[in-house]
């Protein structure tokens, strides 16, 4: 493989006709990571893959890649490969005809080796003689990214590349996606609007709102620091709720919600009345204990891992997931509030 390389977006607007479809982003995939642009249908997300991919042409601003502008030159001279959400292999070839496919046009007369050698990395060696249409949905996407590897590119593009796979074969598709992308120290770009993919893959990502970026940071950081109310609710589940911010204390300070108090790093935000983002995980429920933060729960549902539990407060309604599912609270019990130590952030705006 060729050594990876990193993708720069310098104020880059993409407009079709009047419709703006990405507004002045600007962003950098590190050379050998794995770079997840994530957000709801229509943000833009798939857009910037295109400009990065060359399939569209930007309006404004600039693209580098391995440090050499491509901001208008064609797909063919990115050395970029994607896979596509629809896979994209031919029906009338067999399998090791479809990812030989490119190297065979350009005239590599090692073009079936190579192919052979990409099967054997997908673990799919054995299935060179098949048809597209004998492949399970994941054989067929673990060949589709055995086709964009054979030509060797500096940075390889998924488009939404689980969407067609069920629950339990996307999560092992994506685990061989990113041991593959971690072995080989690929550059990837990688869209999808699920965000539990984005956080089981990334090493980076990217939050898009309306054609502009929300958020860039690590998984935890986007779960655990929300920049605003958008990022903190479409980043996993979060209560959002107001609260009384006290004094600072150093780089932290006190939290007032409902008649309990707790500390947390304050970011700067000044003392008086707050949005915070609690995550459900970290409301604590006890039916053997006195808080100053009561409530009743409304709902109570028994999922295998964990209990969900809807519960009515003072401060709103709360959503709650507790991994105790050896002693569940029944739907019209009276519970305590406290909340742990984690997961509770203050969301700016």
């Amino acid at each position: 493989m060729k050594q990876a390389a990193d993708v720069e977006f310098r104020s880059v607007v993409k407009h079709y006709g009047e419709v703006t479809a990405v507004d002045d982003v600007s962003f950098r995939i590190e050379p050998g990571t794995l770079a997840t642009l994530l957000g709801p249908s229509g943000c833009g997300k798939t857009t910037t893959l295109r400009l990065i991919a060359g399939l569209e042409i930007v309006s404004s601003g600039s693209i580098t890649i391995g440090g050499r502008d491509v901001t208008s030159a064609p797909a063919s001279e990115r050395d970029v490969s994607m896979v596509f959400q629809s896979y994209a292999l031919f029906p009338h070839m067999n399998v090791l005809e479809n990812v030989a496919y490119g190297p065979t046009v350009s005239g590599d007369r090692a073009a079936k080796d190579k192919a052979m050698e990409k099967l054997r990395l997908v673990g799919l060696e054995a299935l060179g003689s098949r048809m597209p249409s004998e492949l399970s949905g994941g054989q067929q996407q673990r060949v589709a990214v055995a086709r964009a590897l054979v030509l060797e590119p500096q940075v390889l593009l998924f488009d939404e590349p689980l969407s067609n796979l069920d629950a339990k074969l996307r999560r092992r598709v994506r685990e061989d996606i990113r041991e593959l992308q971690q072995n080989l120290g690929l550059t990837v770009a990688y869209v999808t609007h699920d965000q539990q993919e984005a956080l089981a893959v990334s090493d980076r990502i990217i939050v898009m709102s309306n054609a502009r970026i929300a958020q860039i940071g690590a998984p935890r950081e986007l779960y655990e620091a929300p920049r605003d109310r958008f990022v903190a609710d479409f980043i996993g589940d979060a209560n959002l709720v107001e609260a009384e911010l006290g004094p600072h204390r150093g780089s932290r300070a006190l939290l007032r919600l409902g008649g309990i108090e707790h500390e947390l790093e304050h970011h700067g935000i000044a003392p008086g009345a707050v949005q915070i983002a609690i995550r459900p995980e970290s409301i604590i429920l006890r039916t053997d204990q006195a808080s100053a933060l009561r409530g009743t729960v409304s709902k109570a549902a028994y999922l295998g891992t964990h209990m969900e539990y809807t519960v009515a407060a003072p401060i709103g309604q709360l959503f709650v997931v507790d991994r105790n599912v050896s002693r569940p609270i029944a739907a019209g019990a009276e519970v305590s509030i406290t909340l742990s130590d984690h997961g509770v952030a203050l969301v700016p705006g």
